[in-house]
């Protein structure tokens, strides 16, 4: 028993002591999620480093981190919310655009063929999802393209609003609207494939959805410095942009 009691608080101390974890931590915006399961794949592949995806809108990502979240490397659905990050110093270089985004309308019950911005405000559709244009950048898009079009102020009593573009495609997909705004990169992915029917909304409706990563600040002694730099590159290889276009990036 005394025995015990004397070891207890050496395990203790020793497991104070272990290695830090070098897996690193991705803030995704929720467009980039699916793209991000297959580069994640492709290079813990290549480097034998685990990754772990944190999956949110890029405006609650930027709040997480400015309240001290411990995230590695930043990919952002726009260039707004790094360049803030990057300006109150959270990080040691500027931002840099990996991808361009395409948004679409997108309805389980509206063939393609109908499936165009003016029948928005018909009697086929009673609710629009949009992502919530505060925190999202596709959903500010879809605003600015209703906008263009003058069908805003007609609809705005059909729009339901998703704190994100993955809250707003689970209102499309699950029936609780009739059409509604997202990401390209989501209706390619492999889990959303035969869902529904879409048709992409013209660029020159909305500004060009710029995305940019940003790989965050870590101390010099960080285990996880070097690992997260290696990722960040990795963000802007051959391989990574081949991964982007084909989940309808630009």
């Amino acid at each position: 028993m005394n025995f015990i009691r004397l070891f207890l608080p050496v395990l203790i101390i020793l497991s104070g002591c272990s290695k830090p974890s070098e897996k690193i931590i991705v803030a995704t915006a929720a467009n980039v999620q699916y793209v991000m399961k297959e580069l994640k794949t492709e290079f813990e592949k290549e480097s034998g480093k685990k990754i772990e995806i944190v999956v949110s809108s890029s405006g609650k990502l930027t709040a997480q981190i400015r309240e001290g979240a411990p995230f590695d490397v930043f990919v952002s659905a726009d260039t707004k919310y790094p360049e803030e990050i990057f300006k109150n110093g959270g990080s040691d270089e500027k931002p840099k655009i990996y991808a361009y985004g395409t948004l679409a309308l997108w309805s389980l019950s509206i063939p393609e063929n109908a499936l165009n911005l003016n029948v928005l405000n018909s009697d086929k559709v009673k609710k629009i999802a949009v992502p919530n244009p505060k925190l999202a950048p596709y959903g500010e898009a879809a605003v600015q393209a209703l906008q263009k079009e003058n069908l805003l102020e007609p609809i705005k009593n059909k729009i339901v609003y998703g704190e994100s573009i993955a809250q707003a495609a689970q209102y499309i997909t699950t029936g609780s609207v009739e059409a509604g705004f997202t990401a390209l990169s989501v209706i390619l992915a492999s889990e959303m494939k035969g869902k529904g029917h879409y048709t992409i909304i013209d660029s020159a409706s909305y500004k060009p959805i710029a995305q940019a990563a940003l790989l965050l600040r870590h101390s010099e002694n960080s285990p996880k410095k070097e690992i997260s730099q290696k990722f960040y590159d990795f963000l802007f290889s051959p391989k990574a942009k081949a991964i982007f276009k084909k989940y309808g990036y630009k």
